[in-house]
């Protein structure tokens, strides 16, 4: 479903885009804010949800206490009493249907920035080789590799599978290629031979497990070598990878820190995505009452993920797009805290945030009242 929406959704917005401006980092930027804008009803019903339970939540759990004490010999009435209370306030469980519902193309705006033309797409093949007699008993089945979209020109791609056509399972001795072609059954050398530098699309090969186990030539030709599990990598170049971005050197680079040297662009990207999650969080606490162990979390969250973003192997590309869905996700949420609450709800929050103010009183006085010398008369 993901590759689906990826081949026939963003990837010709993508294209689009890109023809309107020849800039595959602004094409980004415009990918990015329309799908957000597409997503901005559904993303909108998660905001209101999450902040109407954070006020109705204290008093959702002190009626249920009350209910299911009252009925607890009368299990229909209590059903029946917490169902009404569930139409008052509404089921905490409301805001995520529509997150569940947006997944599945925010995984697939992900999966496509990881990909062509803005990374190197990688291919991986799990091999096993078996001595001759079990292989003897194993029924060849076709091994295909999941489908991703290669570009070869600006807005030309094709949908590209790694294959092999009698399976991942062989023998001790035994060879077998892997091939590349369209799911239309063309081989990608065919693809490339309409490209004036075939080369610079051509697939490098490797083996990420297994070297006593086969051997890969660079035409994809795997020899089976001895009995186990072995992982080949096809690795197809992105037509942008290389490419730059503003600030940016390219945006299929990956990591913070590479042959013994800082990136700073993926320092500064993996930083505005702290400071961005930061402000969204900041944002979303607008009007509520203090919440010292939230207040806590909101600090310390952001610290946590912007620090593994910088060691995480995500792609200068995939980096911008999160920047830029954390700002309009902080701008949604700077609106949406705005509007006016249910009577009900808002009648609650001025009772929370009245009540708190007078504890901060209360503790204020008490405060200065004990720091009273004994002697010192009350007054002063």
């Amino acid at each position: 479903m993901i590759g689906y929406i990826s081949d026939n959704l963003l990837i010709p917005i993508l294209d689009f885009f890109y023809g309107l401006v020849p800039s595959y980092g602004l094409a980004i930027v415009a990918l990015t804010l329309v799908i957000r804008v597409a997503l901005y009803p559904l993303s909108a019903g998660s905001i209101r949800s999450a902040r109407r339970m954070r006020i109705a939540q204290p008093v959702i759990q002190k009626r249920q206490a009350e209910i299911k004490s009252r009925y607890s010999d009368n299990l229909q009435k209590q059903q029946e009493e917490l169902g009404k209370v569930m139409k008052e306030f509404g089921s905490p469980l409301a805001g995520c249907l529509p997150l569940l519902v947006q997944m599945p193309i925010l995984f697939a705006l992900f999966a496509t920035l990881r990909g062509s033309p803005f990374a190197d797409v990688p291919y991986n093949i799990n091999v096993k080789v078996l001595p001759s007699e079990q292989l003897a008993a194993v029924e060849p089945k076709p091994f295909n590799s999941p489908s991703h979209s290669i570009f070869i020109g600006e807005t030309d791609h094709f949908p590209v599978i790694a294959s092999l056509p009698r399976g991942n399972k062989i023998g001790v001795g035994d060879t077998t290629t892997i091939n590349l072609h369209t799911k239309d059954g063309r081989s990608y050398d065919d693809v490339l031979s309409s490209v004036d530098d075939p080369g610079r699309f051509a697939p490098s090969w490797s083996l990420t497990k297994g070297d006593d186990v086969i051997a890969v030539s660079k035409d994809g030709t795997i020899t089976a070598l001895a009995p186990g599990d072995a992982t080949v990598e096809a690795k197809i170049p992105g037509l942008a990878a290389r490419s730059g971005f503003l600030f940016i050197k390219a945006l299929g680079q990956v990591g913070f820190y590479a042959d013994g040297a800082i990136n700073w662009d993926i320092a500064i990207l993996v930083g505005s995505f702290g400071v961005t999650l930061f402000l969204s969080q900041l944002l979303s606490g607008m009007g509520m009452p203090a919440n010292p162990q939230q207040a806590t979390a909101n600090k310390i969250t952001p610290f946590m993920i912007t620090g593994m973003f910088l060691f995480f192997p995500l792609p200068a590309g995939v980096l911008l797009y999160m920047v830029i869905a954390n700002v309009f996700q902080a701008l949604q949420t700077f609106i949406l805290t705005r509007e006016a609450l249910p009577e009900n709800l808002q009648k609650i929050l001025d009772q929370q945030v009245s009540q708190q103010t007078v504890t901060a009183t209360a503790s204020s006085g008490s405060g200065a009242s004990g720091n009273r010398l004994p002697f010192e008369p009350k007054g002063k």
